[in-house]
């Protein structure tokens, strides 16, 4: 009987061995498709998993999204190609958002990819020589892409100059409303 119940806890995938994907939800069906935690290539114990996202349009979904979090925190400057210094950032801010709110910082993420991201934005439409901004409404893609870029952008921004690197991170999802 033992060894049935350490079995089936081994086979559970969890990132760092601490946060299950079995009880992750997206409540926005337009990004089901495009948050990925759902297949078992998706649910890694390290999000380091050297793949070749960039080489087909849309492979980059198949990332896993925590690992499209920290490919985005290791940009700019300094910090660029600093992956496992990244990958230690983010497992701490995970660890702050899991003491801070009690829930699996996984759903805090995801909800927070959610609601970051832009709904409509706005293009520049030629007629004539009369040039006017029409509204237009985001992909789904571009919605994810964006709400990434801004969480690790304003992670950056707050921490700069600062001696605690993680600070940033922690304010970025302390103030996302749930």
């Amino acid at each position: 009987m033992q060894v049935k119940g350490e079995l089936q806890s081994a086979t559970e995938h969890k990132l760092f061995g601490k946060w299950s994907y079995s009880d992750l939800n997206v409540s926005d069906t337009g990004l089901e498709g495009y948050i990925t935690f759902r297949s078992m290539k998706s649910q890694v114990f390290y999000p380091h998993t050297a793949g070749r996202y960039q080489q087909r349009s849309f492979r980059k979904v198949g990332c896993p999204f925590v690992e499209r979090m920290i490919n985005s925190l290791m940009m700019h400057g300094r910090n660029a190609g600093k992956k496992l210094m990244a990958i230690k950032i983010m497992k701490q801010t995970l660890e702050i958002i899991h003491l801070m709110t009690g829930k699996n910082p996984l759903q805090v993420l995801v909800t927070a990819i959610e609601k970051g991201g832009p709904r409509e934005d706005s293009t520049r439409i030629q007629m004539g020589g009369v040039i006017k901004k029409q509204a237009v409404d985001v992909s789904p893609l571009r919605r994810v892409n964006s709400a990434i870029y801004m969480m690790c952008y304003g992670a950056r921004e707050s921490s700069f100059r600062k001696i605690k690197t993680s600070r940033g991170l922690g304010d970025v999802y302390k103030r996302q409303p749930l």
